[in-house]
């Protein structure tokens, strides 16, 4: 495949295209999803802009008593993060086929996105992930790594009432299946048989306790020293293939990527570090409001070799 990173190609038309997505015969995997490069290039194009595209903001109400306005220069791991969570809840609310676009109103779909904008109520807007950082040791305006929004996120889904959703760390390499069917199943005093479903592939994760509860499983992984060891490349773009996956967040020495997908040695991936200026959608009537919706979703991903990834990551 082409591995050349140059920014535009030229159509036979004349026109300017981004080279998002490489010519090759090699299939795109987007969260789980397989595609064609050579003949499905507008769906994949459609599927990223559907993702929530979280990046720095500009001019939101101070933080706390820090007076930060912006989150450029620090946020980048946090907004990784929300577009994860905000992944998840999209899954769960609208599911995987669900397709975004400029007129899109629906009420679940608004509703996941006022949960992350930049103001100080919204359950996992930048002020409550800045906020809770400070009980995992990080003060406002401090660079997280993926274990620690990880964690963050983990405490503020618990006041999530409407999603229930549980985020699991796992930490040491070390998926202990027991806690997660604790952590899983709702308390109930009595259940009707018939209505049990098992949601879970090859596992006995739902018995006569309770009722499941979606469950949000991040493995904060180092998958070499200083440079991604190539051991692990094969088991790392298998992660994109799962049609559970939310993705892996990484990156760059203190540069924050979310990847939600492979092409050949390449990762796919969403980038925070472009500022944009804070605002609300609300019920996105106004024409201002769906110019600000727009904002949230990106029209071309970018891509990188694998290799070129930091080595610590959150699968």
């Amino acid at each position: 495949m082409d591995m050349m990173f140059e920014a535009y190609l030229t159509h036979e038309s004349g026109h300017l295209e981004p080279d998002d997505i490489p010519h090759t015969k090699d299939p795109v995997w987007i969260l789980g999803k397989k595609y064609s490069a050579i003949y499905d290039v507008e769906m994949i194009r459609r599927d990223i802009r559907t993702k929530l595209w979280f990046t720095y903001r500009r001019g939101f109400v101070p933080i706390g008593d820090t007076g930060l306005t912006t989150d450029k220069g620090w946020g980048c791991m946090l907004r990784c993060g929300q577009m994860v969570l905000a992944q998840a809840l999209v899954h769960l609310h609208l599911g995987r086929e669900w397709n975004w676009h400029p007129e899109t109103r629906n009420s679940a779909y608004l509703k996941i996105l006022h949960m992350f904008e930049d103001r100080r109520a919204a359950a996992y807007s930048i002020h409550q992930i800045a906020l809770m950082g400070a009980s995992e040791g990080k003060d406002v305006g401090h660079w997280f790594g993926p274990n620690t929004v990880a964690q963050v996120l983990k405490k503020l889904a618990v006041y999530d009432e409407w999603s229930s959703v549980v985020i699991h760390v796992a930490l040491d390499n070390t998926v202990v299946i027991n806690e997660i069917k604790q952590l899983c199943r709702f308390k109930v005093l009595s259940v009707n048989p018939s209505s049990l479903h098992y949601r879970g592939e090859g596992l006995d994760l739902l018995g006569s306790s309770g009722e499941w509860k979606p469950l949000l499983l991040i493995v904060p992984l180092r998958l070499g020293l200083s440079d991604i060891n190539p051991v692990y490349v094969q088991g790392l773009k298998t992660c994109f293939t799962f049609k559970q996956s939310l993705g892996v967040i990484g990156g760059k020495p203190n540069h924050a990527l979310y990847f939600i997908g492979c092409v050949g040695n390449e990762v796919v991936y969403l980038d925070p570090h472009t500022t944009q200026l804070a605002g609300l959608v609300e019920d996105k009537e106004q024409e201002h409001e769906r110019t600000l919706d727009a904002t949230y979703h990106c029209q071309y991903a970018s891509r990188m070799h694998i290799l070129q990834m930091d080595p610590s990551v959150a699968v």
